[in-house]
């Protein structure tokens, strides 16, 4: 059985400056326009809207464009204001939008996907468009010939993208729960590895290039931080959602990174924090702390005469344990349980209250949350629903 989050009750919560409707399905991606009140949302009902905030307050489109086919996602690069859109019939439409944002002119189009486009991403140091669709490619053009580079088949369809400019690594996440890391070339690719920790389908990736750590989110409700850069292997859990996780977004400076999902909420969790990797689960045929026979054990059963029991783990120690041995329930923030979990009662004795201060804050953006978009330098997110919904939160009071 899931495990119940309970949120401890705060003071300090996103303020919720805006919400943008109009769109007559859901908006798949957005994002804040920099150095401007405005937004750029692609939808399922075709449209591409630049959004504007009028003398009355309201977000008004200053641009409204109907493509040939539903729009999957975007990429928006501030610094040459080229929009790249993905769309349902797998073709990638490159725009240049003007200064003023009340213009978007065609540039080119790629047909990059037999199928969907489901994640684009635009390289300006390399004047790359990376792309993956629903034909379990993914592929590399060149933004200024429009030619095709190079491809890679993926093990299901891909979910989750991210670059590392200084490496050319590309991490590709899929609905199978897979992880692949390919480097890339001008063009050709090499496949470095792969890795699976999650059991639901990968959602969503985010890339931090400095502390050089993948995190992931899942369909299974979690989020997993890879360490890359250090080597080790080490992968965190992170447990703060009830039900999938949909984007992923980490704030730098603050070392915070922001989780959404379909249950609305809106987690932020501390990552200056000394993290412990979650213990991988024990096998035994009886119970590790009073010897009692699980129920499949039949050999000891009819040796002690006695009933087998169910087999439980503890999180903190990952030992296999009876329900009698593992009746307390704690919260295990340095693990990544912000919420209480089974351990087993000499584990729950040893956790000290200092190590139950929660790492995280939860927060209810009041809609499923399919998309986000943070703007780090007015502290502004924003999140985009399955009620055809985007809304722009003021995180200062929480991320700082």
């Amino acid at each position: 059985m899931a495990a119940e989050i309970q949120p401890k009750p705060l003071t300090r919560k996103p303020i919720l400056l805006q919400r943008v409707e109009g769109s007559q399905e859901v908006v798949n991606m957005a994002v804040i326009v920099p150095k401007e009140e405005g937004v750029i949302s692609v939808s399922e009902d075709r449209t591409v809207r630049v959004w504007l905030k009028r003398d009355s307050g309201q977000y008004w489109p200053s641009i409204y464009q109907v493509m040939p086919s539903p729009c999957s996602c975007m990429s928006f690069n501030p610094e040459t204001r080229r929009l790249s859109i993905g769309l349902d019939n797998g073709t990638i439409s490159e725009f240049i939008l003007s200064e003023d944002y009340n213009k978007m002119t065609p540039v080119k189009n790629y047909q990059a996907h037999q199928s969907r486009v489901t994640m684009i991403l635009f390289v300006l140091e390399l004047e790359w468009v990376l792309s993956t669709g629903q034909d379990k490619q993914f592929a590399w053009h060149c933004s200024e010939s429009g030619q095709r580079l190079g491809g890679y088949r993926t093990s299901a369809v891909a979910s989750g993208l991210q670059f590392d400019v200084e490496t050319r690594h590309v991490f590709i996440g899929d609905q199978s729960g897979q992880v692949t890391i390919l480097k890339l070339e001008q063009d050709s690719c090499t496949l470095v590895t792969t890795f699976r920790g999650h059991t639901g389908g990968v959602t969503a990736l985010c890339w931090d290039p400095v502390q050089r750590v993948l995190f992931s989110g899942s369909s299974d409700h979690s989020v997993i931080m890879w360490d890359i850069g250090g080597r080790k292997g080490t992968a965190i859990e992170l447990q703060g959602h009830n039900d999938k996780v949909q984007a992923l977004s980490y704030v730098q400076h603050t070392r915070q990174l922001i989780s959404c999902g379909g249950d609305g909420g809106i987690v932020v969790w501390n990552m200056d924090v000394e993290r412990q990797e979650t213990p991988e689960w024990l096998d035994s045929d009886s119970c590790q702390k009073c010897d009692q026979p699980f129920f499949w054990n039949f050999k000891q059963m009819w040796d002690s005469k006695k009933i087998g029991l169910r087999q439980h783990h503890c999180r903190k120690c990952g030992k296999a344990v009876c329900g009698k041995c593992s009746s307390k329930r704690s919260s295990i923030p340095l693990m990544g349980f912000e919420f209480e979990v089974r351990v087993c009662d000499s584990c729950h004795e040893a956790i000290t209250d200092e190590e139950r201060a929660p790492t995280a804050t939860f927060h209810d953006s009041k809609h499923n949350i399919v998309h986000v978009h943070f703007d780090a330098t007015r502290g502004w997110l924003l999140t985009s629903g399955t009620d055809k919904v985007i809304k722009l939160w003021d995180m200062t009071p929480v991320v700082s």
